[in-house]
């Protein structure tokens, strides 16, 4: 125990002369902080760069991948100059190693066993100094190998995304070169295509002489027929002269009927349309030789003949043809046309318009109180009678029926027309029904006969619509050939023909007790007409869509109308100016008509529902119960109730 204690003393004395020993002595407890701080010092922390993302291009990539690697070198070396700098400073011999590693690992007992043998080699001389040399540091090694892996696998898996985004991109762009690639192609084949395209048209264009010639050898031909046509006109002059000839006969008292009779039957196969210009010119010379007298028992006379003799002859057109050139030639019918009254009578139906609908019907509170199902299609068109609670339906069927209303006891059906009806009409005594067809006829029925009397044809397309003059003489139609005709019911024919819309007239209407026409046409105008003279007076602009119906009030100073999209517009017939605007779409608005009071307008609305336009609160109703468009819609006699009829096939009535 004496040799540990003198070694202690050695060790006193060591701090007492020498300072290195006493340094050493003082550093035998080193602690763990100071450890780890050395190792901070001699590794740097990581970059922890992002990864590059997928949408950035190769060339980025690449060069970040570099700048990293650069990055990284300097940190190693900035670390490898630390640790030789701190080794250099600090050297950790064997001695200093096994006392710091016996202190850490609690081994105090042999770490005294360890210093007493050391320190007695020592004043021994035994121990050669020399020979121990200093213990590498190979925590901080292994450490900065550990560190430098870590680094390189990070390093590996970036270069791996990046190898992966880049193997991505190389593969959209491949696509995308095989996709120009098909598409130049594609481009090359449809330019080879146009210019064979090409060649080919013009080709076909140089065989277009030889068929333009034959046009024109067709064209010479038409002209020789159209010749030949103007003999065959000038020979029914010669018919209709000698007809005038007979009148003159009979007139002055001869009796040469038979031999007029047997020379006109040589010529019974020449039907035409009219006297040429030369022919007329001929019977007017002859006119003035012949003076007929005036005598109007004479002229029945004249007149019976003719009929006798247009009956003999053959049908009733070639007898109306030949009716017309005698009118032309002597300026006189034996149809007479009726004549326009004046328009300056009042309207009798105004006193209506002080009375005002009911609160009910303002306020769209209308219930539906009968459904009639009057027919297995559309009900297309509805007509009330003028005086008498009896209703007319017209159908897709292509018939029309007569109801009785409210009970909805069918009277008569009506079955003539080739297509469906667009629209029908009372003849203002109640006793005749217009309908109008998409078979391009207007049919006048007559009820006291029970049976179509009249049948005009004139129309190149469909018919929209009819409406009756109030005098009872004329009738209107409307069509899809951009027309308007006027039909007289004494002479038969057509006396008018309106002229204007640049598209199909949806629509027509007399103003009662006046020779006033409105009429609504796609091309989004309305027309006011003049029907004596069938000209043009005035034009409404403003619809931006195409206007499918319009109607007077009682006064005819408003005009109300409704477009495919729904739009209502109110016009001011003086001013010719818009007074009302309002949006009731976006369904299209089939027909519209005004209450007898002014105040109120109703709309036949194609999303299944009846509109009601309050005017002087502008709200606006709806009255919903049909399975289906409403095509039609009118008021009763005394404004009380709504009628409509719609595409389910039924009429329903709400009061």
């Amino acid at each position: 125990m004496s040799e540990p204690q003198e070694a202690e003393e050695v060790v006193v004395e060591e701090e007492e002369d020498d300072d290195d020993g006493t340094f050493y002595l003082q550093q035998v407890t080193i602690t763990e902080e100071s450890e780890d701080h050395y190792q901070y010092e001699e590794i740097p922390a990581d970059d922890d760069s992002s990864i590059p993302e997928g949408d950035e291009s190769l060339e980025n990539v690449v060069k970040k991948i570099e700048q990293r690697n650069e990055d990284l070198k300097a940190a190693a070396q900035v670390g490898d100059l630390a640790s030789a700098h701190s080794v250099s400073q600090r050297p950790e011999v064997v001695d200093d190693f096994l006392r710091n590693f016996l202190i850490k690992m609690g081994m105090m007992k042999t770490l005294d066993c360890f210093q007493i043998e050391w320190y007695e080699m020592l004043q021994k001389g035994t121990l050669k100094l020399q020979d121990v040399g200093f213990v590498p540091d190979v925590y901080t090694q292994n450490q900065l190998l550990d560190n430098e892996v870590k680094n390189l696998k990070k390093d590996l898996e970036g270069c791996k995304i990046t190898t992966n985004t880049a193997s991505e991109t190389l593969v959209k762009l491949r696509k995308e070169r095989d996709f120009h690639r098909m598409h130049h192609k594609r481009v090359a084949q449809e330019k080879n295509r146009l210019i064979n395209d090409i060649k080919r048209l013009k080709k076909h264009y140089t065989s277009f002489e030889p068929t333009l010639s034959k046009i024109k050898e067709k064209y010479n031909t038409a002209i020789k027929q159209k010749m030949l046509t103007s003999l065959e006109k000038d020979r029914a002059l010669v018919q209709v002269s000698g007809l005038q000839a007979a009148l003159r006969a009979i007139e002055c008292g001869w009796e040469s009927t038979v031999a007029v009779t047997s020379g006109c039957k040589g010529h019974n196969e020449c039907r035409t349309d009219g006297p040429s210009h030369r022919a007329l010119a001929e019977a007017r010379e002859e006119r003035h030789h012949y003076d007929p007298p005036q005598d109007s028992i004479k002229q029945l006379c004249c007149a019976s003949f003719l009929r006798m003799w247009i009956q003999r002859r053959g049908s009733a057109g070639a007898g109306m043809k030949i009716a017309v050139a005698i009118q032309e030639v002597t300026g006189k019918s034996l149809m007479q046309d009726s004549e326009f009254p004046v328009d300056t009578r009042v309207n009798p139906y105004l006193a209506q318009m002080k009375g005002s609908p009911s609160n009910l019907l303002r306020s769209g509170g209308c219930k539906m109180t009968k459904t009639l199902k009057v027919h297995e299609l559309a009900v297309s068109c509805l007509a009330l009678h003028p005086r008498k609670q009896i209703l007319v339906t017209g159908s897709d069927e292509r018939l029309w029926k007569m109801w009785s209303i409210p009970n909805g006891d069918i009277i008569m059906t009506g079955e003539g027309h080739g297509d469906w009806l667009s629209g029908c009409c009372f003849h203002p005594s109640g006793n005749m029904l217009a309908t109008a067809s998409g078979d391009k006829t207007v049919k006048i029925w007559d009820f006291t006969k029970v049976e179509c009397v009249f049948t005009f044809t004139g129309h190149l397309h469909a018919i929209w619509g009819c409406s009756w003059h109030t005098c009872g003489d004329f009738v209107a139609s409307c069509s899809m050939d951009n027309t308007v005709k006027i039909w007289d019911i004494n002479s038969q024919r057509c006396r008018q023909t309106l002229r204007g819309h640049v598209d199909s007239v949806n629509s027509v209407e007399f103003l009662p007790f006046s020779n006033t026409l409105l009429t609504s046409a796609a091309d989004k105008t309305l027309s006011l007409w003049d029907a004596r003279t069938g000209l043009c007076a005035q034009t409404f602009f403003g619809h931006l869509h195409s206007c499918n119906d319009a109607t007077f009030n009682l006064k005819g100073d408003t005009v109300v109308s409704c477009d495919s999209y729904g739009v209502l517009k109110l016009w001011d017939v003086r001013k010719v100016a818009v007074m009302l605007s309002v949006d009731a779409g976006p369904h299209p608005g089939n027909q519209v008509i005004f209450h007898p009071s002014g105040h109120l307008v109703v709309m036949a609305s194609n999303d299944g529902t009846v509109k009601i336009l309050d005017l002087p609160s502008g709200q606006l109703h709806s009255l919903a119960g049909h399975e289906d468009a409403v095509q039609c819609v009118l008021f009763d006699h005394m404004g009380e109730c709504v009628v409509s009829g719609g595409s389910d096939g039924t009429v329903r009535l709400w009061t």
